[in-house]
């Protein structure tokens, strides 16, 4: 008789057990969340192991693709919650250095965002991705610095190589990283560019890309400051494989301590794909039907 107790309860115990499991699954599987955090050898991470490892770092390099709704909301986010625990400046891609002064205007009153709207180069989306973000940092009275090199800048580069910078004013090559740009045509990031053009125009296109990367790594550097983390916005492009502004603020600042963040898009969640390795400290994989911003 206790033989049969015994196993009459194993047997509700285990199927106890069994529905809790099918329950457990049930709910993973009506939860959808749009992104999976991982690591660079494709092994699950988390928000908060990003958060934690942000926090001990002088910069964050946020890789994004600029048309993408999520990770937009997840800068916004990441930032608000790392503003918590540390003291920030904030910079992007997306605005350009000679625009710094009506910038700072806007973050300090000076001008309203009509007439920001009016006398800087803003992306046609800054309204809905990037100006949550310099607001952000106007109501904190955070710096928000305006990285990237004037496209114009980029463009002489491509049609005169880097030789044609030196024809600029004193005043446009405040703009610009210093001269002469430190360029390594062996990165794995400029070299795909180069195959990519089949050679036509030589090593211009990749230096173009250069001109900008070293740019933002430039004013990032300028304006590190001790017992903050800087975290900037660029393409993901820009610092995928710890290259791009990764390389340019190791060139200009060695020993920074740098975490980067890329994103990617996948159908699958669940698993990185192979190529995807290695691409950052972390890496963003959004599912890849989040609606666009544009």
């Amino acid at each position: 008789m206790k033989e049969i107790k015994k196993n009459n309860f194993s047997s509700k115990y285990l199927l106890v057990r069994l529905l809790l499991l099918l329950i457990s699954a049930f709910s993973l599987a009506q939860n959808k969340s749009p992104y999976q955090v991982f690591d660079k050898n494709g092994k699950k991470s988390s928000y908060e192991k990003i958060l934690k490892a942000a926090e001990k770092s002088e910069l964050v390099l946020f890789g994004e693709h600029h048309d993408n709704s999520v990770v937009h909301w997840l800068q916004l986010e990441f930032t608000k919650d790392l503003a918590e625990r540390k003291s920030l400046v904030l910079g992007a891609e997306m605005i350009e250095a000679d625009n710094q002064k009506q910038l700072n205007q806007y973050l300090n009153d000076e001008i309203d965002q009509k007439k920001f709207d009016t006398t800087a180069r803003l992306w046609n989306n800054y309204k809905t991705d990037y100006k949550p973000l310099v607001d952000f940092a106007k109501a904190k009275n955070f710096p928000f610095i305006a990285t990237n090199v004037p496209r114009r800048y980029a463009s002489v580069v491509f049609k005169k190589d880097f030789v044609g910078l030196n024809d600029l004013s004193d005043e446009e090559k405040s703009w610009i990283a210093p001269l002469p740009i430190p360029f390594d045509i062996n990165l794995e990031g400029y070299k795909k560019m180069l195959e990519m053009m089949g050679g036509h125009a030589g090593e211009k296109m990749p230096k173009a890309q250069a001109i900008k990367d070293a740019t933002m790594a430039h004013f990032i550097v300028q304006n590190l400051k001790s017992g903050t983390v800087f975290v900037h916005y660029n393409g993901t492009y820009h610092s995928d494989f710890f290259e791009g502004i990764s390389w340019y603020v190791n060139q200009y600042r060695k020993n920074t301590k740098i975490i980067t963040i890329a994103t990617v898009e996948q159908k699958e969640l669940t698993k990185l794909e192979q190529e995807h390795y290695n691409k950052a400290d972390f890496i963003l994989v959004i599912d890849e039907d989040v609606t666009k911003t544009y």
